[in-house]
């Protein structure tokens, strides 16, 4: 019935967008996630092009970087992503996702992520480790770099002022910049206090 699987993906999720009345948030993730993923890159992927001017405008697309396991993601990669999409994608981190090596768990800040990106993005899903006590510091440090984005957005002639090549520990050298050591110390006060605060509870 349809010439390549990307029209037919396409016309699928159109349908049951259409059907459920085209919510505000209706998520599609592609075949093609990542650019490892592409063929022979995201800007040149016939698939990816061809889901971009076939699904309606309000389907937003996930996207999970570079690889299926990013540990940086850049501004000029999102304009790449979004001018083959058509849209702002959705970034599905699994920085921290452990469902493919159970023996490992990250409890790291949040960081590798480029000054700026907030206005490339449509959402940003975190995928955490699967032991639940272990996403403390991972979501606490999330929160940090979103707050710090926000204040970019709200100052927009400080707003990429820092280079993507600032990354890891290398961020937070500006003022009001987010930092992943900092925002490690803050979830870490945070995280001692939350546990004080249960081993006082009854029955503990």
């Amino acid at each position: 019935v349809f010439p390549s699987l990307a029209q037919a993906q396409a016309s699928v999720a159109n349908e049951v967008y259409r059907e459920l009345g085209q919510p505000s948030v209706f998520l599609f993730c592609p075949t093609e996630y990542c650019s490892s993923l592409c063929s022979p890159s995201p800007s040149k992927s016939c698939y990816l092009l061809t889901l971009g001017q076939e699904l309606l405008p309000g389907v937003s697309i996930i996207w999970t970087g570079p690889k299926v396991v990013s540990q940086e993601l850049s501004a000029t990669l999102l304009e790449e992503v979004e001018g083959v999409l058509r849209r702002r994608p959705v970034i599905w981190d699994n920085l921290y996702a452990n469902d493919y090596d159970c023996r490992r768990v990250f409890l790291g800040p949040y960081t590798g992520r480029a000054p700026g990106l907030m206005p490339r993005l449509r959402g940003l899903l975190l995928n955490p480790n699967c032991e639940l006590q272990a996403n403390f510091i991972p979501i606490h440090t999330l929160g940090s770099w979103f707050q710090s984005e926000l204040r970019s957005c709200a100052h927009p002639d400080h707003a990429g002022m820092e280079s993507a090549a600032a990354l890891g520990d290398r961020q937070g050298t500006q003022e009001g910049s987010y930092s992943p050591q900092e925002a490690l110390e803050l979830a870490l006060l945070d995280w001692v206090a939350e546990i004080n605060r249960q081993a006082l509870e009854p029955g503990r």
